[in-house]
């Protein structure tokens, strides 16, 4: 039997710890390099390129936290399509100072941004590119799931006690008694229903190896890629099976505040 692995949230980071048996990994998802020039290019804004402070809050909570692995929840890159200028050299400098300074490999579950992820970093030593319907990780019989969210997950991923996915750049809307309100990055966390999935994936619930998985949905590690409120109703969810696979939906804020379920807050 698998041993269940723990989630421990970084407090006050979009990003995570998953301690296997001989093992530890951050996660983070929707790092979203180049971000800078995809703006420029889609919207028009002009933002001074962020890449260095990004790459540096990353390695500081790789330094801070010992890890082995980086496993990083999809959409690393930013422009749909092929990788070049700012974006490819930011997604090389990042390659060099994890891999190869760092002694830390990479681990990517690709998300609807990577289209150009596999060209650049498929061969390069010290990375690993799953499916984008994503995989399992682990050792020992110690292992999580791991995708992105836009896709439906290989159904493999229902045999983890938890699975971790981004996309959906969770934030909270908080509204004060006068009409004023703040926006925060949050964590959504809950269950799923095995006859949603199973209904996606087209197969019956018995035909899942189902282990009643907890959902764990990261804050976006890029703090310019914007966000879904996901207890405004009209905000609506990106994933294709959220919000109606998902069940106990609850909010935390980055601090480690239980904000309670996210339909309610």
């Amino acid at each position: 039997m698998a041993r269940r692995v723990r989630i421990e949230p970084i407090a006050d980071a979009p990003a995570a710890i998953a301690t296997f048996t001989s093992s530890r990994a951050l996660l983070v998802g929707d790092y979203h390099a180049g971000i800078e020039a995809g703006l420029r290019y889609e919207r028009g804004v002009e933002l001074p390129n962020n890449a260095d402070e990004r790459r540096r809050r990353l390695l500081g909570l790789i330094e801070q936290t010992g890890v082995d692995q980086l496993v990083v929840l999809g959409d690393l890159s930013h422009r749909i399509g092929s990788i070049e200028g700012p974006e490819r050299d930011e997604l090389l400098a990042l390659y060099s100072a994890v891999v190869e300074d760092q002694d830390v490999s990479i681990t990517v579950t690709p998300g609807n941004h990577d289209g150009g992820l596999e060209e650049l970093w498929g061969q390069q030593a010290g990375v690993e590119i799953l499916p984008p319907t994503g995989g399992v990780i682990g050792d020992d019989h110690a292992e999580i799931g791991v995708f992105h969210g836009h896709t439906w997950p290989d159904p493999a991923l229902l045999s983890a006690e938890s699975i971790c996915m981004a996309h959906e750049h969770p934030q909270v809307k908080l509204t004060d008694s006068v009409g004023g309100y703040r926006t925060e990055a949050a964590w959504l966390r809950g269950r799923l229903a095995c006859e949603v999935m199973a209904a996606g994936l087209e197969c019956e619930p018995s035909a899942l190896e189902w282990a009643d998985p907890r959902l764990v949905v990261l804050p976006a590690f890029n703090q310019r890629s914007g966000g879904t409120w996901v207890n405004v109703p009209e905000e609506g969810f990106l994933a294709p099976f959220l919000p109606e696979a998902l069940t106990n939906g609850e909010l935390y804020l980055l601090d480690g505040t239980r904000l309670g379920s996210y339909e309610t807050v």
